[in-house]
């Protein structure tokens, strides 16, 4: 027998010598415990994770009086590593790409427009790579870490610059919108992100995914700092006719979302009740609507073998993911090509797949964009906004399996997928916190109506937030301190940032 097992079997009726047991199992697991938050807090890298590279350019000088001051003065903001920058390689989020690329030889409209308005550029941030895919996860540079749940995702593609904006790095940030990649991280970090109509931000200087859907978009913790920097980007006069506006709730999207989208409908409905120039909310079927207004569409979910109520909507997301394979590959198959035997260790696979497959009939792709483009001007005219879901689900695990990623990818796709194919302008609201994950809502407004949709938000956000703190028990803000777990952060005290 064993020493240990002798001395258990003699000691076994003794009290004391279990308490001595006792003690020391707790203080093994105490010793676990310290071990694994100490490792815990270690992946919390320098800065998050959110930056490839780190300078610092300053603005242009002001001019002195009488000019205006600069809209933008003291502000800092990072661009994601597709935006040029004179004298830096543009990354595109792959070292590969990095390698066989040279400096830019000019700097990008959009960071010179913000330059020029008095902001300081003090980086450029991790993307996924080639701006594909929307968790946020780059094999080469890491995952930022999300500063308002760790154990989750930041979403992408633009994953560096909503984490480096909601961990307070800086004021602002700029991403690039194809599929919908300002505007998941935006929701999955807890801050407002942008989409512009399409077209509206001059893409001079940044790498093209698929420019038929690509827009610049961006991030803010500040409505009114998104405002501000909206209007530079827009080049918008301050003034505007006022004019009443229409709040539209797409009933139908609860099925494609497992946030509680009847709580927040609840809340804005609350919150316009009260408030100068808002109608009474309607209510509308989207997918109904989309289904009756977008024939193509209808001719390619029959030839796609769809069934459901929501089927339209994950027909126009196929649609959008196949006009940016298209384009990606119109854009890059050279290059990708031109690496021969790296191509399978320096380009991910859904990169190949984009290269590799051959697009039938594309002028049908590019029909269905034109008519939900026209439809939703006939929906929205110009008072119009209507209320979606930004994301499908309120998390995404980090090192999650294949089955859920994928099954996250198409439900959320199928939401963002209104906007990128019609080009309507959007923007992600946070509205707190529901069992620990972060909760926002999307405005989404016809093509072209980027001032009105800015200046509803600014409008609408304090009241949303008295009416978020009067329904506490809908959707709350907990302070978010550190590292701590969510079960934790659920114990303070409710309260906004």
């Amino acid at each position: 027998m064993s020493q240990s097992l002798k001395l258990i079997k003699e000691h076994a009726s003794n009290p004391k010598f279990w308490l001595i047991i006792g003690v020391g199992v707790a203080g093994i697991a105490v010793l676990v415990e310290t071990r694994r938050r100490t490792r815990r807090n270690k992946t919390h890298k320098q800065d998050f994770g959110a930056f490839v590279e780190r300078f610092e350019i300053l603005p242009f000088p002001q001019l002195p009086p009488p000019a205006a001051k600069q809209s933008l003065s003291a502000l800092t903001f990072a661009i994601n590593e597709t935006f040029d920058v004179k004298g830096y390689v543009t990354g595109f989020g792959n070292p590969t790409w990095k390698s066989t690329h040279k400096a830019a030889e000019k700097t990008a409209v959009v960071v010179t427009a913000l330059l020029k308005s008095g902001a300081t550029c003090v980086g450029k941030t991790v993307v996924d790579e080639f701006s594909f895919g929307i968790s946020g996860e780059n094999k080469y540079y890491g995952t930022p870490t999300n500063p308002r749940m760790p154990s989750c995702t930041p979403g992408g593609s633009s994953c560096g610059s909503a984490v480096a904006v909601a961990a307070g790095l800086v004021d602002f940030a700029v991403g690039t919108d194809t599929v919908g990649c300002v505007r998941v991280p935006a929701a999955l970090c807890g801050i407002f992100g942008f989409r512009p109509s399409h077209g509206a931000v001059s893409t001079i200087g940044v790498l093209p995914n698929a420019q038929s859907l690509d827009t610049i978009g961006l991030f803010a913790c500040d409505p009114s700092v998104l405002h501000r920097v909206g209007h530079v980007l827009l080049q918008l006069s301050s003034v505007e006719t006022k004019r009443s506006r229409r709040i539209i709730f797409a009933d139908d999207l609860s099925q494609l979302s497992t946030i509680p989208t009847q709580r927040t409908i609840h809340v804005i409905g609350k919150a316009i009740k009260n408030m100068s120039g808002y109608q009474n909310p309607k209510h509308l079927n989207i997918c109904q609507y989309i289904e009756s207004k977008v024939p193509s569409l209808r001719l390619h979910e029959q030839s796609t073998h769809q069934q459901n109520e929501t089927s339209i909507l994950k027909t126009l997301s196929s649609v959008m993911l196949l006009l940016q394979g298209y384009e990606f590959k119109t854009n890059h198959e050279e290059w990708v090509k031109s690496l021969k035997f790296k191509l399978g260790r320096g380009v991910p696979d859904h990169v190949i797949a984009a290269i590799s497959t051959l697009y039938d009939n594309i002028k049908a792709l590019y029909k269905v964009r034109t008519e939900m483009r026209g439809a939703f001007q006939s929906l929205l005219k110009d008072d119009g906004i209507l209320v979606i879901p930004t994301v499908a689900d309120n998390l995404l695990k980090l090192n999650t399996t294949i089955g859920f990623s994928s099954e996250f990818h198409d439900r959320t796709f199928a939401v963002s997928s209104i906007a990128s194919v019609s080009g309507c302008c959007q923007v992600t609201i946070p509205l707190g916190y529901h069992d620990g994950c972060c909760v926002s809502v999307s405005f989404v407004s016809f093509h072209g109506a980027d001032k009105f949709l800015l200046d509803t938000v600014l409008d609408i956000y304090s009241t949303l937030r008295e009416r978020v703190s009067v329904d506490s028990d809908l959707l709350s803000l907990p302070d978010i301190s550190g590292n701590r777990e969510t079960s934790e952060l659920l114990k303070e005290k409710v309260r906004f940032h």
